[in-house]
């Protein structure tokens, strides 16, 4: 009875852990669809050049690219898998990509076919319609300090296995660099590395872009290598820091670079030699990198005053500015940094204007962090506003509020403007670089990969293959009876606690540990990241499956009721569980999320449908989107298993109020009859796909069992083979005959 007692009891703990897991993992899709939904309102859903492409035939729901991404905010989990939400939030760290345990997930540029801003290059970064002509860094379309460094490294290797069968005696420079940022310096260091002849030509300092972040900014760079000075000893710098690192590498190899010179066009002379043209300066070159940056020169407002001497493009360092009323205009990650750095100095009165309705391109942590500083009385800011003059002790503004406008002067002593900058497009076009998606090479289209089950059945076919083989050959053994064995001469070398037997079982438990080190490389409290999560995972996988046959021939394919027995099938549930994690599961939450992604059509459709309405009409168009999104709320994320089942019944009943009041409501206001069924069908599709999304969300949760089971019984095993080998260790005989 107490056994009955004790079972009952703890089956019951974990049916009801079960319920308050599930609940928990509901509450947190839920907010990630929310936040989607906010996202795609505010238009940041969408990426600007760079974002995290998910391939859901593979994506196994690990959540190591959310926890991996350093821009928080881009990645989600829904319905157990990744989800893009802030997509214009990712800034190519790509880390996402690196981490991923099944290659489910890639950075790319996107669809390009309609990008003017976008140069035409080869995939090794040389102009398509200008051959000797290269572009590095963020002017190509990718922005971060490492892939510009990779840009320039790569470009001056390129150069160097051409010029190394071309070389002449003549003094004819084999590549001119223009401009000394991370791209730039990267391309000079490997030039030198590689003995080609080189000048670099920058229109400021040496830093490029960098330079002119603010005083102390933290400068991400990922791991990275520096030629010729190696790998760089953190992941992070200040501003301070990487432009005294880049200095003294450039003063201690002597990099020729120039300083000073404007870059204006390259011409290609009639001979194939790149001739170019900055301010008074001249440079011929067989090859030329243009490392130039996107920002080019910052963009004006074009107001009144603008020319004041008070009127200033770039912030260096806040904390020279105090007791002022100052003007911060943009709405960018730099005008949001400037404005709440300057308001933390004494004495400042600063205003943040911006034109839109709402911070989209911000990042998570200054969106977190603005509404703080504007509630603490230290910034107002004016959304929706304009800069229509700039006087010597004054601004005047244009505000929109609820739809009307009004003129605002500002007592002002400091006017900061953060509206971007003019990219030097026209000087590249003039230099014979194409921005035509025609001249692009084709783009590789990402599509879904599959779930990779056939080279891993391939390789589980073989190596199941090779043991049936072994099992075989030795069939007079393994064939026998417990009993009829000892008798049998392979008994002395086959048996587990000795011989091949005992090697068998000893590798077993080595490739047990060895599929251990797994979790401490995905661990992430723990800096470990020798080689990449994908090949951890492949050798996870790979050492499982092997440890178990290893394990198999080591218990004679007959495992007995003893300890090594209960061990060997822990390790065989362990390898069931662990297939269908690493490949069945991935199908459930694909369909799931693809119903909320029909959900996000069906919004489309509602809000096109009712744009076209007009006065009262629109009125209904709102009220019938508000009830189709209750409806669809209700009916995707009920709290408990019964709370779904009595949502199936009542769903229905109230898709049927719903049908009916849209029906009486249109014809009372005067919709026509084929725009309301229009909107019935809408209603309908959009209670289907909830369900869909619900059901297919059981079923998911279902099988997400096998990764509460893999976990636990991989405990159970490892404490199970723990006590084997201890209590193995009396019987094991070391010899190839004899023993206990």
């Amino acid at each position: 009875m107490a056994w009955v007692l004790l079972v009952t009891l703890l089956g019951a703990l974990v049916i009801a852990l079960g319920l308050v897991a599930r609940r928990a993992e509901l509450f947190r899709s839920r907010s990630v669809v929310d936040e989607r939904r906010v996202a795609v309102s505010e238009g940041s859903a969408k990426a600007r050049l760079q974002y995290p492409h998910i391939d859901l035939s593979r994506c196994i729901g690990c959540g190591s690219c959310v926890a991996a991404c350093p821009e928080e905010g881009v990645l989600g989990m829904v319905h157990g898998q990744a989800a893009v939400l802030h997509g214009s939030r990712c800034v190519g760290h790509a880390r996402c990509a690196v981490e991923c345990p099944v290659g489910a997930i890639a950075v790319t540029l996107g669809d390009l076919s309609e990008r003017d801003d976008i140069p035409a290059l080869l995939p090794n970064f040389e102009s398509t319609q200008t051959p000797g002509l290269f572009l590095a860094g963020e002017v190509t379309g990718l922005a971060l300090v490492r892939t510009a460094i990779s840009h320039g490294t790569a470009i001056a290797n390129e150069v160097a296995r051409r010029c190394r069968d071309e070389r002449t005696p003549d003094e004819l420079l084999d590549l001119c660099i223009v401009g000394a940022g991370p791209a730039g310096l990267a391309a000079s260091l490997e030039a030198k590395r590689q003995g080609l002849r080189f000048k670099t030509l920058e229109r400021e300092q040496i830093g490029g872009a960098v330079s002119q972040y603010p005083r102390k900014k933290l400068v991400m760079t990922q791991p990275v290598e520096l030629p010729l000075h190696g790998k760089l000893a953190r992941t992070a710098y200040s501003k301070e820091e990487l432009m005294e690192l880049w200095t003294e590498v450039a003063s201690r190899e002597e990099l020729p670079i120039e300083c000073g010179k404007t870059f204006q066009r390259v011409e290609r002379l009639p001979n194939g030699i790149l001739r170019v043209v900055a301010d008074d300066t001249i440079v011929d070159a067989r090859h030329v990198c243009l490392a130039l940056g996107r920002r080019g020169t910052p963009r004006k407002l074009g107001v009144p005053g603008e020319d004041k001497p008070k009127v200033a493009y770039s912030l260096l360092d806040a904390q020279s500015h105090a007791h002022s009323r100052i003007l911060v205009v943009g709405g960018g990650d730099s005008a949001v940094e400037a404005a709440m750095g300057l308001a933390e100095q004494p004495g400042n009165r600063v205003t943040l204007s911006y034109r839109g309705a709402n911070f989209s391109r911000i990042k998570a942590r200054n969106a977190v962090r603005l509404p703080e500083v504007e509630q603490e009385g230290r910034l107002e800011v004016l959304l929706r506003s304009n800069v229509k003059r700039i006087a010597d002790d004054s601004v005047l503004l244009d505000v929109e509020e609820d739809g009307k406008k009004r003129e605002v002067w500002l007592e002002n002593d400091e006017v900061f403007v953060f509206a971007g900058g003019t990219p030097p497009f026209e000087q590249l076009k003039a230099s014979g670089v194409s921005f035509d998606p025609a001249d692009r090479p084709a783009q590789e289209t990402l599509a879904e990969q599959g779930s990779g089950l056939l080279p891993a059945l391939a390789a589980a076919t073989l190596l199941g293959g090779l043991t049936l083989a072994w099992a075989l050959f030795e069939r007079n053994y393994y064939g026998a009876g417990t009993a009829e064995r000892v008798a049998l001469p392979e008994h002395a070398w086959l048996r587990p606690s000795s011989g091949l037997g005992l090697v068998l079982g000893i590798l077993a438990v080595l490739l047990i540990a060895t599929n251990l080190t797994y979790l401490v490389r995905r661990s992430p409290r723990i800096r470990f990241e020798l080689g990449s999560l994908k090949a951890w995972m492949t050798s996870h996988v790979v050492t499982g499956l092997v440890a178990f046959l290893l394990a198999t021939l080591h218990a004679g394919l007959a495992p007995k009721h003893t300890v090594g027995g209960h061990a060997f099938w822990g390790l065989a549930i362990l390898v069931v569980t662990g297939a269908i994690g690493r490949y069945f599961y991935a199908f459930v939450p694909r369909a799931a999320n693809g119903r909320e992604l029909a959900f996000d059509e069906v919004r489309t459709e509602l809000a096109r449908l009712s744009s076209r309405w007009d006065g009262t009409n629109r009125a209904f168009g709102e009220r019938v989107r508000e009830r189709v999104e209750g409806l669809v709320t209700r009916s995707a994320w009920s709290g408990s298993w019964f709370a779904r089942i009595r949502a199936l019944f009542d769903s229905q009943i109230e898709l049927r109020r719903v049908v009916v009041s849209i029906v009486l409501e249109g014809r009372r206001e005067g919709v026509p009859q084929s725009e309301v069924r229009e909107v019935v069908e809408l209603a309908k599709r959009a209670h289907r796909t909830a369900l869909m999304a619900s059901h297919y969300g059981e079923v998911r949760a279902i099988l997400g069992s096998w990764r509460w089971f893999h976990r636990w019984i991989a405990l159970l095993m490892v404490l199970l083979v723990v006590v084997h080998v201890v209590a193995a260790i009396q019987y094991v005989d070391f010899g190839w005959g004899g023993g206990r």
